[in-house]
């Protein structure tokens, strides 16, 4: 007995090399898997107050609507699988001026690699 993909829920998987220093964001990590293939990557989720580092061969899997960011502490190669957009807040719904958009990261000098 085989199984075969159901094209009604897609997964997405892509591969990212990092240079060091680098800053992969992740808007919604909820159901979102990183790997590090290669080198050392430290994620950072908003509102959380672990420190978590992969090395080669780990892997994380967000549960939560938060954001990730990946920073690339050596040369690195991550897998990030699963990944979703997040919702966006429904039309209509007023949003204050300056207001967090998961679409854009924060003016810190960083950007997605």
């Amino acid at each position: 007995m085989s199984t075969r993909p159901n094209p009604s829920s897609p997964s997405a998987r892509f591969h990212l090399s990092l240079p060091p220093r680098s800053v992969f964001a992740v808007p919604d990590g909820a159901g979102v898997g990183i790997e590090c293939r290669s080198g050392t990557v430290w994620l950072t989720l908003d509102r959380d107050p672990r420190d978590i580092v992969l090395e080669a061969g780990d892997r994380f899997d967000g549960t939560e609507h938060r954001r990730i960011l990946v920073s690339a502490l050596t040369s690195s190669c991550i897998t990030v699988s699963d990944a979703q957009p997040a919702a966006m807040p429904l039309a209509g719904r007023a949003q204050p001026a300056g207001a967090w958009s998961p679409w854009r990261l924060l003016p810190h000098g960083l950007s997605p690699a």
